[in-house]
């Protein structure tokens, strides 16, 4: 099965043509958040160089997020419009979890991390038990560094966007924990479109086709970092020294 992958959930753009786990084109750049202007022309390039067309695939898959909004619109939208022009079947598949596919060999558990707002991320937590069998350890996330720590039991491998950005605060933040967290090889770091592809292919076998109403993918906020906000509002003042001054009663 031949199918055309993208993932443009940070300012890296990759795309990859697949024939079933043969890659037969990708193109990986760094496209400085500009997928409006390169995605259409690299995926042309990349299937003309390979004598393809839209007509000569049998599938699309495309990274869903999470990741920077306007990237992941790019992506969709793009997708979405080769899907009504061809009729082929489309596949959304989660960036993070896209992102543990670099790692499939891996024998520890994976965190991918993504950047998100100022000192925030996305991650989330994978084990493969197979070169096909990925189990989620921890669904995906999105808050400030202090929790990540709290997801990584044991050795685990950690790259990606977010890791590479903000690695020295994590190890600071870890502590003793840190010994933990095992980087992995810098080939696995950057979102990948062989990735989507080959999680897409999977997808497609169990017959989950994206919807035709399909948003990109937000992800909620854990309740455990929504307590750590609240905590950290209350305690604010008072670490401070600030205090509020009493209302004064009004004179007539």
């Amino acid at each position: 099965m031949r199918i055309l992958a993208v993932d443009t959930a940070t300012t890296w753009q990759s795309v990859a043509v697949l024939d079933g786990t043969e890659v037969l084109a990708r193109s990986d750049q760094d496209a400085a958040g500009a997928h409006a202007k390169w995605l259409v022309p690299t995926i042309d390039r990349v299937l003309r160089a390979n004598g393809l067309t839209l007509a000569s695939l049998d599938g699309l898959a495309v990274s869903i997020g999470p990741g920077s909004f306007t990237g992941l619109r790019v992506g969709l939208a793009t997708m979405q419009g080769f899907r009504a022009v061809t009729g082929l079947p489309l596949v959304a598949v989660p960036t993070l979890e896209a992102m543990a596919w670099n790692l499939r060999h891996a024998s520890e558990p994976v965190c991918p991390i993504l950047k998100a707002r100022t000192g925030e991320v996305y991650w989330g937590v994978y084990q493969w038990g197979g070169i096909e069998m990925l189990r989620c350890l921890v669904e995906e996330r999105v808050g400030p560094l202090e929790l990540v720590g709290r997801s990584i039991e044991g050795p685990t491998l950690v790259f990606g966007e977010g890791w590479q950005i903000y690695r020295d605060e994590l190890w600071r933040l870890l502590g003793d924990r840190a010994r933990d967290m095992c980087e992995a090889p810098p080939e696995a770091m950057p979102v990948s479109a062989v990735s989507v592809g080959l999680a897409g292919l999977e997808r497609l076998a169990r017959g989950e086709v994206a919807a035709l109403g399909l948003s990109p993918r937000y992800v909620q906020r854990a309740e455990a970092e929504l307590k750590w906000r609240r905590q950290a509002a209350v305690s604010g003042p008072a670490r401070n020294g600030s205090r509020q001054r009493p209302r004064q009663p009004s004179v007539k």
